[in-house]
């Protein structure tokens, strides 16, 4: 039985729909863990200007927090959808991307503490460009505009750098969680 142009323009229509859908789903998860890991980044840099004998043990925990709480947030989340499956990849790309950075910024990198704090940021925020190409524009405008504002700090911000860091990249990072909560 062939498929007139009506139904074929009904089955475009229900794929689209399916689409933004899967895309709003999506921009939820996404929108709780960017909230989180702006509280903790923002609490992290703080921290960090406070205490910069503690900085290492401060980061540490930011990323253990931040880790658990995200895996937390999208097995909740994840409830209520038909494919309940680990998938490995997921582990495995965190898992790859930390080592990158940790390769770069510990090992061949020798960064200093300001370096430091302007490359984690970047190499997150290439991380939101990349997955914008296909998971939406909000998180590609993100990451360029967060990746702006740590270079300008990096430059003018002077000894205020980590405070600049807790508005830019928490704060960036939580105004971005509810920028997509809403789309």
């Amino acid at each position: 039985m062939p498929i007139d142009k009506t139904s074929a323009a009904a089955l475009s229509d229900i794929d689209a729909v399916g689409a933004m859908v899967r895309q709003s789903v999506f921009y939820r998860r996404a929108s709780l863990i960017m909230f989180l890991w702006g509280v903790l980044t923002g609490l992290g840099y703080l921290a960090t200007w406070l205490w910069p004998r503690q900085a290492g043990w401060v980061w540490a925990c930011v990323y253990f927090l931040g880790f658990i709480g995200s895996f937390v947030i999208l097995a909740i989340e994840k409830r209520g959808t038909p494919s309940r499956r680990f998938d490995w990849r997921i582990f495995a790309a965190y898992f790859l991307f930390f080592f990158f950075g940790f390769l770069w910024s510990q090992g061949l990198g020798h960064f200093n503490g300001r370096q430091m704090s302007a490359f984690w940021p970047t190499y997150f925020m290439l991380a939101y460009m990349l997955v914008g190409l296909w998971a939406g524009r909000a998180l590609i405008f993100i990451g360029f505009g967060v990746t702006a504002l740590t270079l300008i700090g990096f430059v003018y911000a002077g000894p205020w750098f980590e405070p600049w860091m807790a508005l830019v990249n928490g704060g960036g990072l939580i105004l971005g969680g509810l920028w997509m909560r809403r789309a």
